[in-house]
Order: C-alpha cells, then sequence, then structure tokens
C-alpha cells in the first residue's frame, strides 16, 4: 500500500502565537538531541531534506509547520537534552516547545522519538513524566533501529516500557529507521487513520 503526502513547508515560529492561524490539524514531533527527528520527519513525508539535519546540536530552534494535502501539519519541535549547549540555551529552546504543547489547541497527537540503543535517559523519562502529568495524548517512536540486532532491539522495547512501570502509557508504539525505511510506512497510515478516526 502506498501513501504519498503533497508536502510543503508552511513556516516557522518563536512561539505558539505565532503558529499558523487556521483550522487545521497537528502532529508534532519532538525529541532528544541527536535522535534522528529531522531524518525521520524527511522520512514520513517523502520529501528529501525538508526538514535540515545537521550534526550540531540544537539546529531546531523554532515551531517549523509543514503542511501535508492542505489539510493537516506535521510539526517539528525544538528537542531537548542538548549537552553541548549552555543550561540557559538549552532551557529557552525546550520552554519554545513546552509553550507549543501546553497552549496548542489544534495539537492532536505528539510522536516522541527515543533512540532504541539506549537504556533510558533522564531526559526522555523526564519529558514522558512532563506530557503524562499534563494529560498530553502521545505515541513513542523508537529511532535508529537498523543500529541494532533484531533480538537486542526486541530486548530494549521491552526494557523501556518495564522501566517506566506507568499504566498511562500507550503500549503500542513504532520502531523505525529512517535510513532503512524501517516503519515508515506504519506511521504514514497511523496519521492517516488517526486523522479519519479524529473527525
Amino acid at each position: 500500500m502506498s501513501i504519498l503526502f503533497n508536502v510543503s513547508f508552511k513556516k516557522s515560529s518563536s512561539n505558539e502565537k505565532e503558529c499558523p492561524n487556521d483550522n487545521l490539524r497537528e502532529f508534532a514531533m519532538i525529541g532528544r538531541s541527536n535522535v534522528g527527528k529531522s531524518s525521520l520527519i524527511n522520512a514520513v513525508l517523502n520529501k528529501k531534506n525538508i526538514a535540515k539535519t545537521s550534526k550540531k546540536p540544537g539546529k531546531t530552534q523554532l515551531i517549523n509547520h509543514y503542511i501535508v494535502d492542505n489539510s493537516f501539519y506535521i510539526v517539528d519541535l525544538p528537542g531537548y537534552g542538548y549537552s553541548k549547549l549552555s543550561k540557559l540555551d538549552s532551557k529557552k529552546i525546550l520552554d519554545t516547545s513546552f509553550d507549543y504543547i501546553l497552549n496548542r489547541k489544534r495539537l492532536i497527537k505528539i510522536f516522541l522519538l527515543i533512540d532504541i540503543r539506549h537504556d533510558p535517559l533522564s531526559a526522555d523519562v523526564d519529558f514522558i513524566h512532563f506530557l503524562i502529568a499534563n494529560k498530553k495524548n502521545f505515541k513513542i517512536v523508537f529511532t535508529k533501529a537498523d543500529k541494532l540486532k533484531k533480538n537486542n532491539l526486541d530486548t530494549n522495547c521491552i526494557n523501556y516500557f518495564n522501566f517506566l512501570k506507568n499504566k498511562k502509557i500507550d503500549k503500542k508504539f513504532f520502531i523505525t529507521s529512517s535510513t532503512k525505511n524501517i516503519g515508515i510506512m506504519d506511521i504514514r497510515k497511523y496519521i492517516k487513520d488517526y486523522r479519519i478516526n479524529f473527525s
């Protein structure tokens, strides 16, 4: 099954009030520094380099809206956990995302990207607790699946949820790799189906 999107960049915003003023629903993606967020967005939208990738942490510092099929947005949010940035700069970037997540009424789903190669990191766990505390609708997307063998991949996913021990977390997740195109079609289909069911 092929799900193709007609995609274009809409705008960048420094806060929620500057975001597009229309009634289109929004799916946001966020994750820790170097989680592969831009690469995943490019893969899901099938649009090479529409989201700019960089080896330098903190590249995404604004809220970036991409309009899809003139009917909804994919939103690229500034991430968190930038170890190479000052605490002040890291907080400023994260506050931009907090502002959007807490105040954006058109936001219907957050995709939280987590690098599956690592044990649970405090930055990710803290962010999960933030989303739960504020009753936000989110789904975990494990990235960089191509970096692990199948057995290790399955074990890491199971161990991650066992570590969290929270019944409020959606146990259905995505396993992805932008370079190997793993799980990309699953996310596209999920977005399409979710929009239909949400309407």
